[in-house]
Order: structure tokens, then C-alpha cells, then sequence
């Protein structure tokens, strides 16, 4: 796993910290909070055991995390966005379940070699601006046999191409390779050649009010799209909230004026 295929004219360090801002932005856990029900599938897929030591990479507020904890494993909850650790942290003790939370940043996790059993990442890691590193990173804690647990959204499914029409008015850094494919074996088995790679696709239903009631909720707490109606002008902000609803409608499923738009995902578990 090299950084060959990533344009060494591109600033990591300097999107990585614009990144960071995004998802610092709005409130995530408002969203994924509503995801909840992967992190438990994926703990399953992973057939995590009562003991072993979890690590969870950008974690969010702490799904997959609290799944791990949920099962007894021994569980470091990591993300580089400190408050989104804080809430995850408020949602363990409430629960009663014991964790470590440690600030970390993917690409240069602060632990040594095979330190875990299980390493998991639902939605997290996929952002990452230099692929090549985060998974080398996941591979290099992860121990001899045991398995990097991952939930990536397709380049064709719902937030696939949310990021797809944003990028029609944010357009994204030349050289960086899309988030979403991490949600394609093809690319999988680049960041992790060799490996025993496991990929099954999984759908999640977005449940809201309606497309509009998803837009607003996704426009004041999802931080990308936070950002990026905050970057457009009135006739921009215009135009991307008819492409929004457009998008929301054309994956959804319900008839009743709901919103029950199908989120597919890949859900991948990785045998070391």
C-alpha cells in the first residue's frame, strides 16, 4: 500500500484540516445517532467475542463503538473531531458500558503494531484524504488473524451521490480519490492487497418527515453539506436544495409522503 496513485501536488495536510472544520461544523451526531443499526450489523459480520480488544476509527459519537462495548469487547473509541468524542463518551456512560476514548487521527493511529483483535470504522475512515495510509494504519494495529471490520457508502447509492451532486457546485481537490470507493471490493483490494476481504451490500433506510424535512436536517447538522450551502450564494443555495430533494426523492421508496430513502453500503470484513 503506497501514496503512488495519490497526486503528490496535493496539500493532505491542508485538506485534511478543512475536513476537519467540516465535520467539526453543524452537529453529525444528530445524524448518526441514526445509524446505529450498523454498527451492530457490523459488529455481528466481524463475530466479535467477549474480550477482544476493539479499536474504533473515526468513530463518529461512537456507534460501532458502543456495539463493541454492548458485546464486552475491551473498546478505544478514536476520532480527530474532540466533541464528537465527548458525546460518544456522554452515550457510554449513560449506558454504563466502559471505553476509552482517545482524540486520533487515522492516518497515524497512536498505537502499536497488532495491538487489536478488531478494528472497526462505520462511515469514518472512508473519508480520509490519503486512503493508502488510513488502511495501512488499520492493517498495521490490527493483530495476525484478526479482522478490520468496515461500512462504506457505494459511489451509486444515496450518499454516494450526495457527494456526487454536491461536488457539482463544491467541486472536490483535483487528485484526491472519492470517499465512496471504499464502498467497491476493486478499490478494497488495492488499500488491502492480499488480504482475505469479505464485502457484502447492505442497504439503510434514511427515515424523515419527508425530503424536505431530510434536507433540513442534513443543511443545519451533516457538516459537508453544512459547508457547502454555506459556500454558495442565494441562487446557489437555491439550486442545490432542488438537486437535494431531487436526489432524496429518486431513492425513495415510501408513498405516503415519508421519506424512506435506501441508503446502500458495503459492509466489509477483512481477515488478516
Amino acid at each position: 500500500m503506497t501514496n503512488s496513485d495519490t497526486n503528490p501536488t496535493v496539500d493532505l495536510a491542508a485538506l485534511k484540516a478543512k475536513q476537519q472544520g467540516a465535520w467539526s461544523s453543524g452537529n453529525y451526531a444528530v445524524i448518526g445517532t441514526t445509524l446505529q443499526i450498523v454498527g451492530e450489523m457490523l459488529c455481528e459480520a466481524v463475530d466479535l467475542r467477549a474480550g477482544e480488544r476493539v479499536l474504533d476509527v473515526a468513530a463518529g459519537n461512537g456507534n460501532a463503538t458502543l456495539a463493541a462495548a454492548r458485546r464486552w469487547g475491551k473498546v478505544t473509541s478514536t476520532d480527530y473531531v474532540p466533541a464528537l468524542l465527548e458525546m460518544g463518551r456522554a452515550r457510554a456512560e449513560a449506558e454504563g458500558v466502559s471505553v476509552v476514548f482517545r482524540e486520533a487521527d487515522a492516518e497515524a493511529l497512536p498505537f502499536e503494531a497488532g495491538e487489536f483483535d478488531v478494528v472497526l470504522s462505520t462511515f469514518g475512515v472512508m473519508f480520509t484524504p490519503d486512503q493508502e495510509t488510513a488502511a495501512r494504519e488499520m492493517f498495521r494495529v490490527c493483530g495476525p488473524g484478526g479482522r478490520i471490520g468496515l461500512a462504506n457508502w457505494t459511489p451509486e447509492g444515496f450518499v454516494g451521490q450526495l457527494f456526487k451532486t454536491i461536488g457539482k457546485y463544491i467541486p472536490p481537490p483535483a487528485g484526491v480519490k472519492p470517499p465512496s470507493l471504499w464502498g467497491t471490493e476493486a478499490r478494497l483490494a488495492d488499500l488491502f492487497p492480499g488480504a482475505d476481504i469479505r464485502a457484502t451490500e447492505r442497504e439503510f433506510s434514511f427515515r424523515y418527515l419527508s425530503a424536505s424535512h431530510w434536507l433540513e436536517v442534513f443543511r443545519s447538522w451533516y457538516g459537508p453539506m453544512h459547508k457547502a450551502f454555506a459556500a454558495l450564494d442565494g441562487d446557489g443555495q437555491r439550486a442545490l436544495e432542488a438537486d437535494m430533494i431531487a436526489l432524496a426523492e429518486r431513492f425513495n421508496r415510501a408513498t405516503d409522503g415519508t421519506l424512506v430513502a435506501r441508503g446502500a453500503y458495503l459492509e466489509v470484513v477483512i481477515q488478516k
